[in-house]
């Protein structure tokens, strides 16, 4: 691409593409994939609060963004947006880094020895299969939401404003559904930590 082409023309349509199939992929294998820990040298205990931190501070600024838009404020609506999709980015490198440090938590897991035991199972009850639902969406969503913030982000600095505010519709609730049910499966899990 022309550096001197103006940010309202450019194109960033096969960048968006490949970060779009990037970024989950590499979650993706790093869960599922071969379960060695790595050792940074510090203690990545804490990240999963950091993480609610980051999520709630993403909700907060998603939903200060629709009420700066709806009111005109098209600076701050920037500025909002901007800091949720930094917060993101946060949360991703610091999810990737817990991840590759720690062994994944089991809901229900009372004596955190990675196995879920008959009696774990009853006691957890059903909240258990509330859990994974409200996870299962969390993380199917968090991978759908990352073209639609992206294009919209586009779309806005191409200043191609009908087809923003259209695709905003469909991003805004996704993102914060994404957003809090991120804080809502740390408060879920907690316990197990």
């Amino acid at each position: 691409m022309n550096p001197n082409v103006p940010l309202t023309k450019k194109n960033y349509t096969r960048a968006i593409i490949v970060v779009s199939i990037a970024i989950p992929a590499a979650v993706a294998f790093l869960i599922l994939g071969p379960q060695a820990k790595i050792d940074l040298g510090f203690n990545t205990h804490s990240l999963p609060l950091f993480h609610a931190i980051l999520n709630s501070s993403t909700a907060i600024l998603l939903l200060a963004s629709l009420y700066f838009i709806r009111h005109g404020q098209v600076v701050a609506h920037r500025r909002a947006n901007w800091t949720a999709v930094i917060l993101s980015a946060v949360f991703l490198v610091s999810y990737v880094l817990y991840h590759a440090t720690n062994p994944s938590t089991r809901f229900g897991d009372l004596n955190h020895d990675g196995l879920l035991s008959d009696p774990e199972k009853q006691q957890a009850g059903s909240l258990r299969y509330i859990y994974y639902f409200i996870l299962s969406s969390h993380i199917l969503l968090s991978g759908i939401i990352i073209p639609f913030v992206l294009f919209t982000m586009q779309r806005a600095y191409q200043q191609k404003f009908d087809k923003h505010r259209k695709l905003a519709k469909i991003t805004w609730p996704l993102w914060l559904y994404v957003a809090v049910t991120g804080v809502v499966v740390y408060v879920m899990i907690s316990p197990y930590y």
